[in-house]
């Protein structure tokens, strides 16, 4: 299958979602809408809990994406962490599959796929399953830091100043998180950022 059509099928799998939970949503009205055949659905995602897998992967990587694109937009590190933080933010209020990976908390309108390793015996090729262990909140906060923390860090920096960027990239996404799970007041999650980033003395 061509990498557009499945692209479509996870797209409309999306729609789906969307509008009706996804113990709703189903395989031949995924299909019809991506414009291909309930086999050719199967024959690309295995089963219906495969499609949802890889939706949820589809959809962590969109975010990691996203962090990087705010990571890359201000020369400022400080507005560097406060645009990946806002990003966080944002990405979780608009993608309820994204809030589900960062909280951890799957409501019932949602595929829940098991985050382990799936057994490899199914007839999907290898290339194009998503078997292996899809993020838990804990994998992708750890992911945003690595990221942040490689786009901050000064060459010739001391190892022990590293470990304090890390620290600090932790902290601010970690206080992003509690911002989607607490929406802050007027100023929004920024000002609390900047406010641990001026305290934290970030360079």
């Amino acid at each position: 299958m061509m990498p557009a059509a499945r692209e479509s099928l996870l797209d409309a799998a999306y729609t789906a979602l969307a509008r009706r939970p996804w113990s709703a949503v189903r395989m031949v009205d995924v299909a019809a809408a991506a414009g291909v055949s309930r086999q050719t659905l199967y024959n690309e995602f295995g089963s219906k809990d495969g499609l949802a897998r890889a939706l949820v992967r589809r959809e962590a990587d969109g975010y990691l994406a996203g962090v990087d694109r705010a990571l890359a937009t201000h020369a400022d590190p400080r507005e560097r962490l406060t645009a990946a933080a806002e990003w966080t933010v944002t990405a979780a209020r608009r993608n309820a599959l994204v809030k589900a990976m960062l909280t951890g908390c799957w409501s019932e309108r949602l595929p829940w796929p098991t985050l382990s390793a799936v057994p490899s015996a199914s007839p999907v090729p290898a290339q194009r399953r998503a078997d292996g262990p899809l993020p838990s909140p804990g994998d992708l906060l750890g992911h945003v830091r690595d990221r942040a923390v490689t786009a901050l860090a000064v060459p010739g920096t001391p190892a022990a100043d590293g470990g304090d960027l890390a620290g600090t990239c932790e902290l601010v996404i970690r206080l992003a998180l509690s911002c989607v799970a607490a929406p802050p007041g007027e100023g929004g999650v920024a000002d609390l950022v900047r406010e641990v980033l001026r305290r934290h003395q970030l360079a």
